[in-house]
This record gives C-alpha cells, structure tokens and sequence, in this order.
C-alpha cells in the first residue's frame, strides 16, 4: 500500500500498485467517501489485505462505514471484502449480481446486508445519490462505473486507466504522452473484444458518462483527473475501437501478474 491522499472534499484515495512485467505499474486504488454516511468503493488487492485495512482505519472506524460498492469482482476489487463484512457490520454491499455470483464462489454476503444494482440504477446513501452506468471497457459481466451527483464525481472501476512507469495521484504531475500510451494499452489489455465492436455502439456509454459532465474522474487504475482534462479522456476512450487489438509479448501475461499479486491463503 501506499500512503492515501485525498482527490476532493471527504474524498480519500487508497491507492497500491500492480506491477506489470515490461510496462510499469497500474496504479489499483479504493476510495473512501466519508460524509453523511460513508461509502467505500471498491477494497483493494488480496496482497494488500492488512496494510489496506490498516490504512483505511487510520482514516474511518470501519464500523462506521454505510455502505460498500464493489464495481465488480476481480480480486484487485475484492481483496479485504470479507475482512470487512466482519470489521464493518454496519455497512451495505452494493454490486451487481453477476458479481455477486462470482464472488460466492469464495465468500458469502450475507443477503439482508446486500444491495443490487444494474446499469440505469439510483440509489440515495444519504446526502449522496449514486447512479451505475456500464463504463466502456470492462474484463468482467458485472462491472459497473459509479457517478455521484452530490459532487460532480465518475468513479469509472477499470475504465480509463493507465500503466505508467512512476504512480502520481494527479493527471497533471504525469507526462501527457506516458499517461495516453498507458492508457491505450490497459484500456485494450482489459477489452481486448474493442477491436471487434461497432463502434458506434461502442460510442453509447462514452457519450452517456461524457453527458454527466464529470467534475472529476477517478478510476481504479489511474490518478485523480479533473476539469478541463476530464473530457480528453473521453475523446481518447472514442478511440479505443479504431486500434488493433493489444496482446502481451510470450513473456507478459497479465492473469499471471494479478495471480502472483493474490495472497496463498486466497
């Protein structure tokens, strides 16, 4: 884990990173929403259970946590799920429920403390009011992108993110031409379908996200974007689709990385 930071007003990053062989790293981070009645999105690497878990107490009592979405279920999502159902007995789970069946394949979420959403969704958490949208890649069924209308915030899970050779919390402390190649390629590396898709279709949720306006947007994989470069990511994302399918070289596999990432115990 590294040290968290915060990317607006009561919002707090806890922020890791994955290192992929020949490319740097993909940033993985959780966000902590602590106003009115605190949400947690998304819980981090299986690698970094504890020091997740340490990190997240220095910023909340976990038993005051309200709510939890999972965006959806690979395990750089789901890594202190379980501590938690124990650590915070409070808090709802917010998923969709394919991820929900996926995830039961190792864990159980009790399902009086369990709430689904589909793309399309609105549910109040308090003074916030969350709606899910399907971002415009994904490498899981269930995934779902988070907008909170309280303050303007995308928080988009793997879509729109990046693998670059140094991790920093802003959009603006990175060379442009690092940030936009990183992100061609782990945009295509977790969709590697985009390059059969019509595009136009494809198109669909980039416009319906872009309409939102977003004040900020904050992906799982990459660092806190903001303003006038919010809509730069959008015309980049147009683009995926138009690219050649990305592969990783014979000595690059990504499903290897993220499983030497996971703990032995699971």
């Amino acid at each position: 884990m590294k040290a968290s930071y915060t990317a607006g007003p009561d919002i707090h990053v806890l922020p890791s990173a994955l290192p992929i062989p020949g490319l740097g790293d993909q940033p993985v981070n959780a966000f902590l929403l602590r106003s009115g009645q605190p949400v947690l999105v998304d819980t981090g690497m299986p690698v970094d259970r504890e020091g997740f878990l340490d990190s997240l107490r220095s910023l909340i009592d976990p038993a005051e946590l309200r709510w939890i979405v999972v965006t959806h279920d690979d395990r750089d999502h789901t890594g202190a799920l379980a501590s938690l159902l124990e650590a915070a007995p409070n808090a709802r789970v917010l998923a969709n429920a394919i991820s929900v069946t996926r995830m039961s394949e190792e864990f159980g979420i009790p399902q009086e403390r369990l709430v689904t959403a589909n793309p399309g969704s609105r549910i109040k958490t308090g003074d916030r009011e969350l709606s899910f949208h399907r971002p415009p890649t994904f490498d899981s069924p269930g995934t779902l992108a988070v907008f909170d209308h309280s303050d303007g915030t995308l928080y988009s899970s793997d879509s729109f993110g990046t693998v670059v050779e140094e991790i920093t919390e802003d959009f603006t402390e990175l060379a442009e031409e690092e940030f936009f190649h990183g992100f061609e390629v782990l945009n295509r590396a977790i969709a590697p379908w985009t390059a059969l898709v019509d595009e136009a279709k494809f198109l669909r949720p980039v416009r319906e996200l872009a309409a939102l306006r977003p004040a900020r947007l904050l992906s799982a994989h990459g660092p806190t974007v903001r303003g006038d470069a919010v809509p730069r990511l959008f015309d980049a994302m147009a683009r995926i689709p138009s690219l050649p399918a990305w592969l990783p070289g014979a000595d690059l596999d990504l499903e290897a990385a993220l499983d030497a990432h996971e703990s032995p115990s699971g």
